[in-house]
């Protein structure tokens, strides 16, 4: 486990895969993940690569000012009803391709993603919703 928010840094930093592989794989609680965004803000898409990250912090930063940070939630696999809704609207063009790239979602869900502002997006959202019938 995953005790504090430098441990956090240290594992991601480390040239150990292994330690790495610590980073990405062991849980910590609420609070760590959450002094890692306040005093580490360049490591949140590391937060949400975490396979064991709580589904509040993937809340929290679904609505990160980064689209970058959004778009990283996005293809994150374990996403509630209340981040997909969020993101299926949000500005940024790339983060509702990033949810619509998101292999869990299902039709319904891919069919609610927001594309009338882009000629690109709607042609991605054809194609998807084509293969999901294939």
């Amino acid at each position: 486990m995953i005790t504090s928010a430098t441990e956090f840094i240290r594992l991601r930093e480390s040239d150990d895969l292994k330690e790495q592989n610590r980073a990405s794989t062991e849980q910590a609680e609420l609070n760590i993940w959450l002094e890692v965004i306040e005093k580490y803000p360049e490591y949140k898409v590391w937060v949400i690569h975490n396979k064991k990250v709580q589904i509040e912090i993937l809340e929290l930063l679904s609505k990160d000012s980064n689209p970058d940070v959004r778009s990283a939630v996005a293809r994150k696999r374990k996403l509630n009803k209340i981040i997909k809704d969020k993101l299926s609207k949000d500005l940024d063009e790339n983060v509702r391709f990033a949810l619509m790239s998101n292999t869990r979602l299902d039709i319904e869900e891919l069919k609610q993603i927001y594309v009338d502002d882009s000629d690109w997006l709607k042609e991605k959202l054809a194609e998807r919703i084509k293969n999901a019938y294939s």
